[in-house]
């Protein structure tokens, strides 16, 4: 995990993309698909993605 810091905003952890595109998924394996990946981070408090931005995040993902 990579840390980014932000002058406005203090530092936030990024995660590497590196296997993006070889399931599974999380550091203990338990999702199969991207998209399972994608809701999963919905669930972060206040992040509230509709479905169009879950499908938009998915196919940004997949052409890396």
């Amino acid at each position: 995990m990579n840390t980014v810091k932000y002058p406005t905003e203090g530092t936030i952890k990024a995660f590497p993309l590196r296997g993006i595109k070889d399931p599974p998924y999380r550091h203990d394996e338990r999702l199969l698909m991207l998209e399972d990946s994608v809701e999963c981070l919905n669930l972060v408090p206040g992040l509230k993605m509709s479905r169009q931005d879950k499908q938009d995040l998915v196919a940004f993902l997949r052409i890396l």
